[in-house]
């Protein structure tokens, strides 16, 4: 079952009519995600031709938040992990004409679903003479959870690194356990780049020197620590009323991202306008846009820091709640980023160093971005050349219901599957879907995302709060 299949207003509609064009598809479970696996599978394999599915789920993007990425694609589809699975399969087995096979797949997805996936595509592609490389990684700063979602990624082909400092932890934890690390490939984030910073117009007046909060769905998460930032971000516009505060916004109320934002920033702002000074302002966009003209970026802890630096933007990552592992901003640790607002508020403007800089991947134009992408490239472009040659082995996870008895069955069945990676037998099928009974399984569908939605960002808070009174 393919659910509400349509084009959707960022998608590039580009007549995929090449025959030299390398077929990718692109899975993924957010707008980040999605964000991340269309831009790498445009830098990794430049000639390609990029397929989107969005997986169905309480993080599915709205139209508004995919027009904000603007990752370009031939179609983009919503769809459950099951049919996804399903259509691979027939895609590898070369049987249907309007359903060609794909060369390369990136999972980017969360670590349990592209479990799932790996578990799942083995399947499905037992006996294909011709199964797509498969890709997969993180959007940005790796900093929790590192050996349990590297475990989780294990089985792909490629295991892309965004940095140097990557490559050696993902290799030292598959090695560690015996996974074996030659999936382990260097890369670089694809959102990096962009036009270098230019202090000029401030400094000549010709525009107010501007600050930007960017503020993150789930870091921090309690309302107190969420006020507090907001109250210092307001505090320095009061401070400074020659410069533009900017709170840049990951997602409006009613959308989702990576993480769940039960409180969001815009109605802590709204209950405060009367508060704001006339120097400060929200934003929402697209990032890079945002970057083109922000002369120091603040953060907890947001991959955006990383784009800041590339751009040689002076970058802050606040030590106010404390330098902690929750919050991600240890990562910073010797970056020479670490400040607090009292010192931002001082004038401080913190100098990031060079050598935690180039452990992490940042050039900052000392070299082409482009040149972080050319370990992928070759390491793809080997792999398409032993499918062709003789077909790739079948993938093989690092967890199977040997090495993880008690853990992997139950991950599985969260994402429809038995242990050997077939379908539960509860789960729906293109034939159950067809007629009245589809329609009105897509219409339940939708009602229940909406209800999830609102479940989750706005009753559970609530009784989580009353729990605490």
């Amino acid at each position: 079952m393919v659910r509400d299949s349509k084009r959707l207003p960022n998608v590039q509609n580009v007549p995929d009519s090449s025959p030299t064009k390398t077929r990718v598809a692109v899975l993924a479970d957010s707008d980040t995600r999605w964000k991340w696996g269309a831009l790498t599978a445009l830098r990794i394999a430049p000639e390609s031709a990029v397929h989107g599915y969005l997986l169905w789920g309480r993080a599915t993007p709205t139209a508004r938040q995919l027009a904000e990425v603007g990752a370009e694609a031939e179609d983009l589809t919503e769809i459950n992990a099951v049919d996804f699975l399903a259509e691979q399969g027939r895609r590898a087995s070369g049987e249907n004409a309007e359903l060609p096979p794909f060369d390369v797949l990136v999972l980017s997805c969360v670590g349990g679903t592209t479990q799932a996936m790996l578990h799942g595509l083995a399947r499905v592609w037992e006996g294909a003479e011709r199964r797509p490389v498969v890709v997969t990684g993180y959007v940005g700063v790796v900093y929790e959870k590192l050996s349990d979602g590297l475990l989780l990624r294990h089985g792909a082909d490629l295991v892309l690194a965004n940095s140097p400092y990557d490559v050696r932890r993902f290799r030292e934890i598959y090695d560690g356990v015996g996974a074996g690390s030659g999936s382990v490939t260097p890369c670089a984030l694809p959102f990096l780049g962009g036009t270098a910073h230019d202090p000029g117009p401030a400094a000549r007046g010709e525009r107010p020197t501007r600050v930007v909060f960017a503020v993150q769905p789930s870091v921090p998460e309690g309302r107190a620590e969420r006020a507090y930032l907001l109250g210092r971000a307001m505090a320095h516009a009061r401070r400074h009323p020659d410069r533009e505060v900017v709170l840049k916004l990951r997602s409006k109320p009613s959308e989702h991202t990576t993480h769940i934002e039960e409180l969001p920033y815009q109605r802590l702002a709204e209950r405060a306008k009367e508060e704001w000074p006339g120097n400060f302002s929200l934003a929402y966009g697209n990032m890079g846009e945002v970057l083109d003209t922000t002369d120091l970026l603040v953060t907890v802890s947001s991959t955006a820091a990383l784009e800041s630096l590339e751009r040689s933007i002076p970058t802050a990552v606040l030590t106010d709640l404390g330098v902690r592992e929750p919050l991600g901003n240890h990562y910073f640790i010797g970056s020479g980023c670490l400040a607090s607002w009292d010192e931002i508020d001082d004038g401080l403007i913190p100098t990031p160093d060079p050598g935690w800089l180039a452990d992490q991947g940042i050039t900052r134009g000392a070299s082409s971005v482009e040149s972080g992408f050319t370990a992928a490239r070759g390491r793809l472009a080997a792999l398409l050349d032993e499918r062709a040659r003789a077909g790739l082995p079948p993938l093989a996870p690092y967890y199977t219901t040997r090495t993880a008895p008690g853990y992997l069955p139950r991950l599985l069945a969260r994402h429809g599957l038995d242990p050997k990676g077939e379908p539960l037998a509860d789960q729906p099928t293109n034939a159950s879907d067809a007629g009245l009974r589809g329609a009105s399984k897509k219409l339940l569908r939708r009602t229940a995302r909406g209800a999830y939605r609102a479940g989750a960002q706005r009753v559970a808070p609530l009784i989580r709060r009353w729990g605490q009174l």
